[in-house]
């Protein structure tokens, strides 16, 4: 089902409904994500969109993308290179960097790339095959 080295992409847009529903969900109002003049202030060129959207991609990857819905993550990591802002499109690169039969476990190394083709986070995300 997965081998060592192959390649899975998706493309997310990050919308108002996205940015909007995050952080009406959890209430998080900090300036850096809500107030475009805060942030440039701070050196961005605007409001600076949650790092944790970038999370929900990756269960959207996880959970719909993959050739099997058996699948549960065991464990992720992400390191944020780049400002991502709103209406920006990502383009989601995923690849197999192990395949462990023996414990039924598939790891993959994942970066997200913005339009001007810079690393806005990159990563390691491991599943357990149920």
């Amino acid at each position: 089902m997965f081998t060592e080295n192959q390649i899975f992409e998706q493309t997310f847009v990050v919308s108002d409904e996205i940015y909007r529903g995050f952080g009406n969900l959890f209430k998080d109002f900090n300036p850096l994500h809500t107030n475009n003049d805060f942030a440039r202030k701070k050196g961005f060129k605007g409001a600076v969109m949650y790092g944790n959207i970038l999370n929900g991609f990756l269960s959207y990857f996880i959970g719909e993308c993959l050739p099997t819905k058996d699948v549960i993550i065991h464990s992720q990591e992400i390191h944020f290179k780049n400002a991502v802002y709103l209406g920006n499109t990502l383009h989601f690169k995923a690849t197999v960097a192990g395949v462990f039969e023996s414990v039924n476990v598939v790891e993959f190394k994942y970066e997200f790339r913005n339009e001007e083709q810079k690393i806005a986070a990159k990563g390691k995300i491991s599943i357990g095959i149920l």
